[in-house]
């Protein structure tokens, strides 16, 4: 149950005056919410504006520039309305100051509304944009007006947040003041030798600070409300993730001690010798196996780095001691890859693989499931089906996590709740900076590999633009009559009225005129049978040229591929063009990525494709996607165990984040339960940027 204290903060906005579902639902996509239902008063409060509107600049009509946001005090001489019947011509109302005169514009006016706010003969405030045309002054619409003897008649200060179509300013203002309204007073949850050190205020404070900014000192990231409530943000979230490292610590895991004969036999079965950042690898899990708590380790390798082997060899490890180890992989497509890549290496070290995905059926998919129970199986790889109830493990000692961004902190809590208490690996093949992996992974020691397998090539990677399409075929028909195969990467499915882009089965129809049935298509809107047999017809050979959507972004391995084309460059993320890359460059031959665009090219479109053609290092390109992009697209603030911070900016507030963890962890050091009054007051923290999760985390013990 939410304490009764934050009932006012959880009021849903259609509560308000003024507020019903249709405005509800535009105030929940500006904010960027799924649904009106689901938007709170807190998260108004957590609104940040992202402008200044200064309405103090009080220089008289005549020095008023000309679009300058200014604030007149003025005499109101006459009212000029429409002539009858003509609608489309303005209402005037002509006044003057000392130093010139100005006519306030309206169109389709309100005449009585008109007389009685700026009533003849009266002195009067208007503000808003000035325009001048032909030496004579206009202000269309003024923003406010009022009558100069009102004591409070409209802010100076106005602070601008984020609108969307037919959601008005005003309307999202009066949302936001009723919300700051019946805003409780809370108990403090941070130290206050720590609020003192920092110069921070108080939560409320800091809250009504927000709403209030003074001038463009107080709209900046590092204004102390703004750092308080980004701190709470990024404590919040650390807290979560301590609470999940705490209960999966706290089921106390077994010691692996292998023998090391069957890491040995795959070692020598392996075609190349490991790198010394997989070899490091190896030895953390292996290090960390061995202890009686529970592994939670985080493998972190760019495209092509070898993941696959490393995790392997800490299966082998479980194997050598009796028991089994898991692979899980988000996609049918990936964990038949895995199966594939794993299965004659084990053979050749005498290990037994089975695969479980939820497609398999009937007899094939019981065998497996006896199997698994028997522990016959050592080594088991598969989708999520591998943690449905149905199957049940004879003595599980690793679970591996591939594409880990995919399943976030609720699903690695499934895995812990199957009760046999499994060490945990979690890989990704998406680089993340050092900042993100605490943020959305804090609860994991990491591990980091930074090299790239010996034999591989590196990809010559050039941008070319669109209208010189004709070049990228003609050269790519000399590359498939050589024997080559390539991939060529389309944004959408299927032509779309709304946009110009061409789609993935748009230009498979273009290129089979040229190339006829060597050309494949595969997409997400295909069956899974139907985008297996599209990728085994590419592996064969059958097609040499394969037509695809994002859908092959991750994991799909076609080593003899080594053209990639990645049509519309310019609309995707470079964490996305360097993962759509790093499909080629896995064979022995010299691989290439050309870029296709449209220009002109904004700014971030160029400096994108600008580093597309400098690196290859995954590391360096997500460092540069997070300043181009933002920390809560980049990991995709939609899934689940990734931030999409609110407050937070990484750049900014990246000095904070280390602290948050290391308070989260010294809290539950102190105080597991969070039952002390300052862990209740930390509870109340969790509710307000709601990680319920946490909470059902501590209530389950």
């Amino acid at each position: 149950m939410r304490p009764n204290i934050l009932d006012p903060l959880f009021v849903p906005v259609t509560g308000f005056t003024g507020i019903g579902s249709k405005t509800a639902a535009l105030i929940a996509r500006a904010i960027g919410r799924d649904n009106g239902d689901e938007t709170r008063s807190v998260d108004l409060l957590f609104l940040s504006p992202h402008r200044l509107i200064d309405r103090r600049n009080r220089p008289g009509i005549a020095l008023a520039q000309e679009q300058e946001i200014v604030t007149l005090t003025l005499h109101v001489d006459r009212h000029q309305p429409p002539p009858p019947g003509r609608s489309n011509v303005p209402y005037r109302v002509h006044a003057h100051d000392e130093t010139g005169e100005i006519a306030l514009t309206f169109f389709h006016a309100n005449r009585q509304w008109l007389e009685r706010s700026l009533p003849v003969d009266e002195t009067v405030l208007a503000s808003g944009r000035v325009e001048w045309f032909n030496g004579r002054a206009s202000m269309v619409h003024p923003d406010h007006i009022a009558l100069a003897s009102d004591p409070d008649p409209f802010p100076m200060i106005e602070p601008v947040y984020p609108l969307t179509a037919g959601l008005s300013a005003r309307m999202l203002q009066r949302a936001i003041d009723q919300a700051l309204e019946t805003m409780p007073m809370l108990p403090e949850w941070l130290d206050p030798a720590f609020l003192a050190r920092h110069g921070l205020p108080t939560f409320n404070e800091a809250v009504a600070n927000l709403h209030a900014p003074r001038d463009g000192h107080d709209m900046s990231p590092q204004a102390p409300a703004r750092r308080r409530l980004a701190y709470d943000e990024l404590l919040a979230g650390q807290l979560s993730l301590a609470l999940v490292r705490q209960r999966v610590r706290r089921l106390q895991g077994r010691a692996v001690e292998g023998d090391g004969t069957l890491r040995q036999a795959l070692l020598q079965a392996l075609p190349f010798r490991l790198t010394a950042s997989q070899q490091q690898a190896v030895a953390d899990i292996l290090a960390d196996m061995e202890k009686p708590e529970r592994m939670l380790r985080l493998l972190q390798g760019d495209v092509g780095s070898g993941k696959t082997v490393v995790a392997l060899l800490g299966m082998a490890a479980c194997a050598e001691a009796g028991g089994q180890a898991v692979l899980m992989a988000p996609t049918e497509i990936l964990a038949r890859q895995h199966h594939a890549t794993i299965a004659p290496l084990a053979a050749a070290a005498g290990i037994d693989v089975v695969l479980l995905t939820g497609r398999m059926k009937g007899k094939e998919r019981a065998e497996a499931i006896v199997r698994i129970e028997r522990g016959d199986a050592k080594l088991i790889v598969g989708t999520h089906a591998l943690f449905q109830e149905a199957v049940a493990y004879h003595d599980l000692l690793l679970a591996v996590v591939d594409e880990q961004h995919r399943f976030g902190v609720h699903q690695r809590l499934r895995l812990t709740a199957k009760g046999t208490a499994p060490h945990m690996l979690v890989m990704t093949a998406t680089p993340i900076p050092r900042t993100l992996v605490l943020a959305a992974f804090g609860d994991m020691d990491v591990s980091r590999l930074t090299e790239k397998p010996a034999g591989r090539q590196p990809v010559t990677t050039a941008t070319v633009d669109m209208e010189r399409l004709g070049e990228v075929v003609a050269r790519l028909k000399q590359a498939v009559s050589a024997g080559r195969k390539a991939y060529w990467i389309c944004p959408l499915v299927e032509e779309s009225d709304q946009s110009d882009l061409m789609s993935a089965e748009q230009r498979s129809t273009v290129l089979q005129k040229e190339f006829g049935a060597l050309v494949g298509l595969v997409h997400g809107r295909m069956s899974s049978l139907e985008k297996d047999a599209a990728m085994e017809d590419f592996k064969s050979g059958k097609t040499r040229i394969l037509v695809a959507t994002t859908v092959i972004e991750v994991g799909v391995d076609v080593p003899d591929a080594s053209i990639m084309v990645i049509e519309h460059a310019e609309r995707f993320g470079l964490a996305q063009l360097h993962q759509l890359r790093g499909r080629v460059g896995r064979g022995t031959e010299a691989s290439s990525c050309i870029l296709l665009y449209r220009g002109p090219l904004s700014q971030i479109g160029k400096a994108r494709l600008a580093i597309m053609r400098e690196t290859e290092d995954g590391f360096r390109i997500a460092e540069e996607d997070l300043k181009l992009r933002g920390e809560g697209e980049l990991l995709g603030t939609r899934q689940s165990g990734s931030p999409g911070f609110r407050l937070v900016d990484l750049d900014a507030h990246g000095d904070l984040l280390e602290t948050a963890r290391n308070d989260a962890r010294y809290i539950l050091e102190q105080d597991d339960a969070l039952a002390s009054d300052r862990g209740k007051a930390l509870r109340l923290l969790l509710y307000l940027w709601r990680r319920d999760e946490a909470i059902r985390l501590l209530r389950s013990g």
